[in-house]
């Protein structure tokens, strides 16, 4: 990422991102850059015309109209994944006075409410005369001075004061305000996310998205045996999601007349393993033609009948793909801890069935034996099903 002209410093404000793990990526380290500065200029497309570029392992976003909407901008970045952390900044001249004027100035009100501060300097323009030190030691004497309430604290402060002098800035912020982490989006290839209208999938895509997987959706819907407002609330949850996953396209598989010909075909205690098996064969052929690269789900262990570890080899077995699992050793409240910090938890607890409950057994296998499966659905026209489930199904954009 390649900066493209010195900051104005009769500007505005602007924002300074940390990036995280993306440093440590070597030779891979400009992909990853690449992507992320990509998925940040089509966050923020909407809240005005931005800059953004990255230098010393910091990502600038410098705004280039009035009009910007910089609150708009700020909560968004704050959902993109491959940031850790994000200041509100102001640019300023390299001069050990300006620092002073416009930490004064700009952290006026953060300074106010506090009761201890420091200053803290990074120094990467090595031609600066004053060491980080120095600087610090200046700037943060000047501030003693001038906010007399305050107690200098160099372990605890309520406030510290960052200053930064870069090759052709100086910038001062406050206390950064931490950012989504992960790696960007799509960074990690593309995956298909099965999602349902339960507590779990939700939280499971997010997960994968933010380990940078681009991910395309699969809801499977049973009409009339499940309503319409179901399916509304899988694309709400889709909808929940694109903060961080970003854009999202829903693939709705009709899948009545399958669990139709399941319950008169298949042995009732292995209806749920049955009916999750057609779920992957049809997921992966939804993740051939998007050139999707493995299959997501938010099955966690020993949660239901159907996620015994014998259970989930039986499904898996249908598939080539792998098969990412990321809530699979979490118990119940840390799955719900995170469905309610992404936002999803109310919509997901709205009281609309979905296919995986319709037809349930009143007795399941727990530990099913795969030798067991190929007679239980030896009736069954398998090919065909899922042929025609793919070529009806509905794509969604969100």
């Amino acid at each position: 990422m390649a900066e493209k002209k010195k900051p104005d410093y009769q500007g505005g404000e602007m924002f300074l991102l940390k990036m995280g793990e993306i440093v440590l990526k070597g030779l891979n380290r400009r992909r990853f850059e690449d992507r992320l500065t990509g998925n940040l200029n089509r966050r923020l497309h909407r809240y005005g015309r931005f800059r953004v570029y990255g230098r010393q392992s910091t990502v600038y976003v410098e705004p280039l109209e009035p009009a910007c909407d910089m609150d708009g901008a700020w909560n968004a970045i704050q959902t993109v994944f491959g940031v850790v952390g994000l200041s509100r900044a102001k640019a300023c001249e390299k001069d050990k006075d300006v620092f002073f004027e416009t930490a004064k100035t700009y952290l006026y009100d953060q300074l106010m409410g506090a009761r201890s501060f420091k200053v803290e300097t990074k120094r990467a323009d090595k031609t600066f005369p004053m060491t980080s030190i120095e600087l610090s030691q200046y700037v943060g004497g000047l501030l003693d001075e001038a906010f007399p309430h305050l107690k200098v604290d160099v372990h605890h402060p309520d406030v510290t004061v960052y200053l930064e002098v870069r090759d052709y800035s100086g910038y001062v912020h406050g206390n950064p305000t931490p950012g989504a982490g992960g790696l960007p989006v799509g960074a990690g290839g593309r995956g298909v996310a099965l999602l349902s209208g339960g507590i779990d999938s939700p939280v499971a895509a997010y997960m994968m998205a933010k380990r940078g997987l681009a991910l395309d959706m699969v809801h499977f819907f049973s009409y009339p045996y499940t309503s319409l407002e179901a399916k509304e609330k899988v694309l709400e949850l889709a909808g929940l999601l694109t903060p961080y996953a970003g854009r999202l396209h829903v693939h709705i598989v009709p899948f009545t007349q399958i669990q139709e010909e399941l319950r008169r075909s298949c042995p009732e205690p292995l209806f749920t393993l049955a009916m999750r098996r057609f779920m992957m064969r049809i997921s992966q052929m939804v993740a051939r033609e998007v050139g999707a690269e493995c299959l997501v789900t938010g099955e966690s262990l020993g949660q239901v009948a159907s996620q015994t570890m014998e259970a989930m080899a039986v499904t898996q077995s249908v598939v080539d793909l792998p098969v990412f699992r990321p809530v699979i050793g979490m118990d119940k409240e840390e799955i719900i801890t995170i469905a309610r910090r992404i936002g999803t938890f109310d919509t997901s607890i709205l009281p609309y069935e979905d296919c995986c409950t319709v037809f349930t057994p009143s007795h399941q296998v727990t530990k099913p034996k795969l030798a067991s499966m190929p007679d239980a659905e030896r009736k069954l026209d398998i090919e065909a099903l899922v042929d025609e489930a793919v070529e009806k199904t509905e794509i969604v954009s969100v």
